[in-house]
């Protein structure tokens, strides 16, 4: 069970670590806050959704914050255990927005350094495999590994999920 503060869940495209994370925060008195950044497009991704709404039992309320993360977290009621899921999302839609990536995180990182309960965070870890190939790919593969270092370096705790393991970093 997290402790008050922010905890930060890395890992890979199913890595498992979205189910860590609903688990850590459902450890602790319901009710819960789920922050989702995900915005269905396609089939695919409106299917990933219906499987994490599925998932989580009841006592859960649902916040959607594709761009305005930072508001939906400042609001957050006082002791209310929070998810957000997921920041790499988050930080797409940002991009793909053409907004100022680096204020965007700034004001981001303000709000989840002054966390008002346990507060756990899932993001995707990009910086492990290829170059990518293309600049879009690779602006966002740096600015995802800069985000990922400043939530954990806010952070109280840091867990890496691999293969549905969870490795403690921090």
């Amino acid at each position: 069970m997290p402790e008050a503060g922010l905890t930060l869940v890395l890992g890979g495209a199913r890595s498992g670590k979205s189910r860590l994370a609903e688990g850590l925060v459902a450890a602790r008195p319901a009710p819960w806050l789920y922050v989702a950044t995900a915005q269905a497009f396609d089939d695919e991704m409106r299917a990933r959704i219906a499987d994490h709404r599925a998932r989580r039992a009841q006592g859960w309320e649902t916040a959607e914050a594709p761009l305005e993360l930072a508001p939906a977290l400042e609001t957050a009621p006082e002791g209310r255990p929070v998810l957000v899921d997921c920041l790499t999302l988050w930080l797409s839609n940002v991009m793909l927005a053409g907004r100022d990536v680096e204020a965007e995180t700034d004001r981001l990182a303000a709000a989840l350094a002054r966390p008002r309960g346990a507060w756990v965070v899932v993001s995707n870890e990009v910086g492990l495999g290829i170059v990518p190939d293309n600049p879009l790919a690779r602006r966002f593969r740096d600015a995802a590994g800069w985000l990922n270092q400043r939530v954990a370096a806010a952070a109280g705790r840091v867990v890496l999920t691999v293969a549905g393991l969870p490795v403690e970093v921090k």
